[in-house]
């Protein structure tokens, strides 16, 4: 994960309820000091702190992975106790969302939100999948994961 992802300590936050709504593709988190957090299935992919999202191109720029507008979420289980493993129907699974990254995520999420869509456009790269139908234009699309 990037060292700034976790962002300042959240005093030992803890969810006390984490539900996945799969009609929504959207991930509820609860936490112990009463915050609720709405996660979009493709923010969380997005901001997957994995390694795959930390990989550098040949400009030395971090990737941004791209066409996950339409991502779902297959499945959440439990990392120990301090952490979930989120995985995706791209068959990402290899991102750990520590509690911590999950409060700061939540906090946030409407600048990060922002932030990926400024570093797609700023790529010449898209939300939308590359399994868009023949003939379809795959353009950057202005509304954020979290509208």
């Amino acid at each position: 994960a990037p060292a700034d992802a976790a962002g300042p300590h959240n005093d030992g936050r803890r969810p006390v309820e984490i539900k996945l709504q799969s009609a929504k593709n959207r991930l509820l988190v609860t936490f112990d000091d009463g915050r609720k957090f709405s996660f979009a299935a493709e923010l969380l992919r997005a901001k997957a702190p994995s390694a795959d999202n930390e990989r550098r191109d040949a400009q030395n720029v971090t990737r941004v992975p791209a066409g996950r507008k339409l991502v779902r979420i297959l499945g959440v289980e439990p990392v120990g106790n301090y952490a979930i493993r989120i995985k995706f129907d791209d068959l990402h699974k290899a991102g750990i969302y520590s509690w911590p990254y999950l409060y700061h995520l939540g906090e946030h999420k409407l600048s990060q939100s922002k932030k990926y869509i400024l570093a797609l456009r700023a790529r010449g790269l898209s939300r939308e999948s590359r399994r868009v139908s023949s003939g379809a234009a795959a353009v950057p699309s202005a509304p954020s994961p979290e509208s």
